[in-house]
């Protein structure tokens, strides 16, 4: 199955890398909401991959970014959880920071768990109790102890957060995660309330790579929930989880009643 999956990750990424690299024309991009962007490549991908997946697994609910909830899936022991291209901002602006976003959830955990980012050239693919890889090299989290120092992919950070170090960052938040099972960063954290399809690929792939991967308050992240959010997402070398969930309570507690 995981090859299966990974196949259509590729099908489809592929057909969007071709327009991202401005074959066959203009695409359309508009606003769902304000600074959150889809294009009608979005739409076509979230299409694709529906029309790939539901012949691998016809009794297996949906749930994407891109389609309306339906609440139907509520009552499958499997869905598929699809984001079509997870950071949508690098895609219309030319960055290499987006993927094509597959998990296989059964019984509110993700048992596949595939990434495809094209213009990286880059496949991340995971299995329960399988491990993960990337371009089939296999993964290992970073031996990370101590917080300070600690390599964050990120834009700007946080004064109370001076002491860490910050990298590049692609948009994808599926990618940075996927960055801390590689070992190319030891903390990635979001402090708002997320989808389900933002990390359900990604989580999978960094928890078989040795990571811990929780929501912001440490507690365990589980999928096919009637809301499908949580508040947050941590995922971090397994050496300083717990420093993090305790440097992040406070603020953690203070903003998620704002969801």
């Amino acid at each position: 199955m995981i090859d299966a999956v990974e196949a259509a990750a590729r099908s489809v990424g592929d057909m969007a890398m071709r327009r991202f690299k401005g074959e066959g024309g203009a695409y359309k991009v508009w606003d769902k909401s304000p600074g959150n962007p889809v294009s009608d490549i979005d739409l076509a991908a979230d299409l694709a991959l529906r029309d790939h997946l539901a012949r691998l697994d016809p009794e297996a609910g949906w749930l994407s970014e891109e389609t309306a909830d339906e609440p139907s899936r509520l009552g499958r022991r499997r869905i598929w959880c699809v984001d079509p291209i997870d950071g949508t901002r690098d895609f219309v602006r030319g960055r290499t920071g987006w993927a094509v976003s597959i998990a296989l959830v059964e019984d509110g955990a993700p048992v596949i768990g595939v990434l495809y980012a094209p213009a990286r050239e880059e496949m991340w693919c995971a299995a329960t109790g399988e491990g993960a890889t990337c371009n089939g090299v296999r993964l290992t989290a970073a031996d990370c102890q101590v917080l300070a120092g600690a390599r964050v992919p990120a834009d700007q950070l946080a004064r109370e957060d001076a002491d860490l170090e910050m990298i590049a960052k692609p948009n994808s938040i599926a990618l940075r995660i996927a960055m801390v099972a590689a070992g190319a960063a030891d903390l990635v954290a979001t402090l708002r309330w997320g989808h389900e399809w933002d990390v359900a690929a990604a989580a999978l792939i960094a928890s078989e790579a040795g990571a811990n991967v929780t929501d912001a308050f440490g507690g365990a992240l589980s999928f096919n929930k009637r809301d499908p959010r949580a508040f947050g997402v941590l995922a971090s070398a397994p050496g300083i989880h717990g420093h993090a969930v305790e440097r992040l309570a406070e603020r953690a507690a203070r903003i998620a009643p704002q969801g």
